[in-house]
């Protein structure tokens, strides 16, 4: 069974590349797929969302859409287009710990880590890199305040 696995923006996919050029050979009818991934991916509308495309030989299709990487979730929830090119400079956004309590509790399936408390800290690690603080302070900051206990009341 082959199978097209691509990166797309939610909602915004389109017959050209990379779909098309990677559908067409496979003789399908890439727009009903098209149509299909846009209405899976639309409410990761902004975001690049991972897609597969699994085609049986009688030309049926089937359509996984993964969940959107983390840094495109904490780019969408602080409102900005990209991170920083030097997080230990720049900071470039800022998010709540609720923001980041609901971020870890969404993107749960895909940490490393299995209690939230761990999954928020791997959030706050993530926003470090991309220059986003904390509640106003740096990501670090926050992590050291999550470890002592200071954000326990938001963990529920």
């Amino acid at each position: 069974m082959p199978e097209v696995s691509v990166m797309v923006e939610g909602g915004k996919a389109s017959p050209a590349a990379p779909l098309g050029p990677a559908l067409g050979p496979l003789g399908v009818n890439i727009q009903k797929i098209v149509q299909e991934i846009n209405e899976k991916t639309k409410n990761y509308a902004g975001m690049k969302v991972p897609v597969k495309i699994k085609i049986d030989s009688k030309k049926n299709f089937e359509i996984e859409v993964g969940s959107p990487p983390v840094s495109s979730i904490i780019l969408k929830e602080a409102n900005i287009a990209k991170g920083t090119a030097n997080a230990k400079e720049t900071q470039v956004g800022n998010l709540s710990i609720e923001q980041v309590v609901k971020l870890a509790k969404m993107k749960a399936s895909d940490l490393s880590s299995y209690k939230l408390k761990s999954q928020v800290s791997e959030i706050m690690g993530s926003c470090n890199s991309l220059g986003i603080t904390i509640e106003d302070k740096k990501a670090k900051d926050a992590i050291k305040d999550l470890q002592e206990g200071k954000f326990d009341s938001k963990l529920n």
